[in-house]
């Protein structure tokens, strides 16, 4: 469940807030993190609308936005360290909210549609080599004196590197979810769900931590617990991860997320076509899926740099 996010508005606002927040949970489906995201980027919007109107917000002062009052909410956010990306989704999020608010007859107001969005910096996926890939997942295990930690962290590893999960995806799943056969339901963003194969040292690494776990092992239990049995947390998975990274000499890029990216490109590397990667990722758009394509040509360019007898000669030539 999403946890409460506090914010400035008065009681007519308050109430269109939660009444869209109960109208995303309940006919729209959002996932508790989705709603989480909305909620800090309406919670922000609102928060600086209060200190930019000199009082807590209505609908009425929603009604009566400039494009310039939307402009000045970017620039504090961009002032503020605010990545592009996260300004694109917090204009989502306020294009969503006012759509809302325009159908229920509460606010009209088509400000949003003649401000631009900043287009987000476009990155490529950072993967791991699948050396590196596959020494994190070995040396995961060593960072724990107790087993069935040490298993519980080199089951998830390989999940996410096996099977290109989300870190969000793995620990949402339940015991009944667990791996059984050669495949496995997994649901993503969206509530979406997609078919994933698994392969046997998946099978064996979640079968050898669930014989270890000393908590009852009942099908609605999480499957990845914490040291206290509750459902393991994120911001644990991260740690260990960053531990791995200085064990290991990793670059900063190397991040759980990163065991998805390698999955995707080692794929690509081996001969997976892009349609198959898109459904096994649970991509909407195959535009995303394509980075890794990107990704793959970057690494043949550099491999053709240190070893083609041209190229070098090319390197020892140059001043």
């Amino acid at each position: 469940m999403a946890r409460p996010i506090a914010f400035t508005a008065a009681p007519d606002l308050a109430a269109a807030v939660a009444t869209w927040t109960e109208w995303l949970t309940a006919e729209k489906r959002a996932s508790a993190h989705t709603l989480d995201g909305y909620g800090r980027d309406l919670a922000a919007f609102l928060a600086f609308l209060a200190e930019h109107l000199g009082g807590a917000p209505d609908l009425a002062a929603l009604g009566a936005l400039t494009a310039s009052d939307i402009r000045a909410f970017l620039a504090r956010r961009g002032g503020d360290g605010l990545a592009r990306s996260s300004l694109a989704r917090a204009m989502s999020t306020l294009r969503g909210f006012f759509r809302f608010l325009d159908r229920r007859g509460l606010v009209s107001n088509p400000v949003l549609s003649v401000v631009r969005t900043p287009p987000p910096q476009r990155t490529l996926p950072k993967p791991l080599a699948a050396d590196e890939a596959l020494e994190t997942i070995t040396a995961a295990g060593d960072l724990y004196d107790e087993p069935w930690l040490a298993a519980r962290d080199v089951a998830l590893f390989t999940l996410l590197y096996g099977c290109g999960l989300r870190l969000g995806e793995a620990l949402g799943l339940t015991v009944r979810d667990a791996p059984k056969g050669d495949s496995m339901t997994i649901t993503g963003k969206g509530r979406k769900q997609r078919l994933v194969p698994v392969l046997p040292i998946v099978q064996s690494a979640i079968a050898t931590y669930l014989k270890q776990v000393p908590y009852p092992v009942s099908a609605a239990r999480p499957l990845f617990v914490g040291a206290r049995g509750e459902r393991l947390n994120p911001g644990v998975v991260q740690r260990q991860m960053r531990r791995l990274r200085a064990l290991l000499g990793l670059p900063e890029t190397a991040t759980p997320h990163a065991l998805r990216h390698s999955f995707a490109t080692h794929l690509l590397a081996g001969g997976g076509d892009l349609r198959t990667i898109q459904e096994l990722l649970g991509h909407a758009s195959l535009s995303t899926t394509q980075r890794y394509t990107e990704v793959d040509a970057a690494r043949m360019e550099k491999i053709y740099a240190e070893a083609h007898p041209r190229a070098r000669a090319t390197r020892r030539a140059s001043p």
